[in-house]
């Protein structure tokens, strides 16, 4: 298979499994990463990003996205909106079965956590003060950090051509490493609804050992703030046409 949909959906799915991933390595008990720490948790997704959008590009999504602000700015950006919908459902669907895998392997050491807000925070973020305004303002400075910086990396201010070939995804990569050490902390840093959606959808569905709730209260913030970002970083592109 090999068209946009699918790159999207196994781009987001390689995404997650490997974010929600190192989440587990360092928080679960047994673990040989074990409580590896916030350098660990941010460089395991910033390489999640690289290995997302390398196989979405792969599959057959040359933008991979993987990020439903991100596919929401680039429609503000050309004001083609015909595939928004489409691409959201691969996102989401991706998002689930990555945080799925996740859980699967992990099986053995759910039973061994006892702490069920650590396994939340596995799946899905919160604020670390509860401050749903001030949450929600983090999510939208990070969404538009992660747009407007990846806009200005494939732009012709950069060079005439954009980054070397196979330089882009790095660089990417490296962004959102930089967006989770310098900003994430307040958040989380989910500047994506499909990879906070999806998986706490999933840490809702699964009969994970001693859970506890799926904070659903919170998690419109992950939502909106990313998308109100996208939506203010697409027009600042659009506006300045880098």
């Amino acid at each position: 298979m090999h068209s946009m949909w699918f790159g999207e959906f196994m781009g987001t799915l390689v995404l997650v499994l490997f974010g929600n991933g190192v989440c587990a390595a360092v928080t679960l008990r047994k673990s040989y990463a074990a409580d590896a720490g916030w350098m660990v948790i941010t460089t395991g997704w910033g390489l999640a990003v690289l290995c997302g959008v390398l196989v979405a590009q792969a599959f057959g999504s040359p933008g991979a996205n993987l990020n439903p602000a991100i596919t929401l700015s680039s429609a503000v950006v050309s004001g083609n909106y015909s595939q928004l919908l489409s691409l959201w459902s691969a996102q989401l669907l991706g998002a689930m079965c990555g945080s799925a895998l996740m859980a699967l392997h992990y099986t053995p050491h759910w039973s061994l956590t006892p702490d069920p807000a650590a396994k939340l925070g596995i799946f899905c973020t919160n604020g670390a003060v509860p401050s749903p305004l001030f949450n929600l303002i983090s999510e939208i400075i990070g969404t538009m950090v992660l747009v407007i910086v990846a806009g200005a990396i494939f732009s012709h201010g950069v060079s005439s051509n954009g980054p070397a070939a196979g330089m882009g995804q790095w660089l990417v990569a490296s962004l959102v490493w930089g967006i989770g050490l310098s900003l994430g902390g307040t958040t989380g840093y989910a500047i994506n609804p499909a990879r906070d959606l999806g998986p706490r959808l999933v840490h809702t569905i699964l009969p994970i050992p001693g859970k506890g709730g799926s904070n659903w209260r919170y998690a419109a913030i992950p939502i909106a703030g990313p998308l109100i970002g996208g939506v203010l970083a697409g027009l600042l592109l659009h506006a300045a046409q880098l």
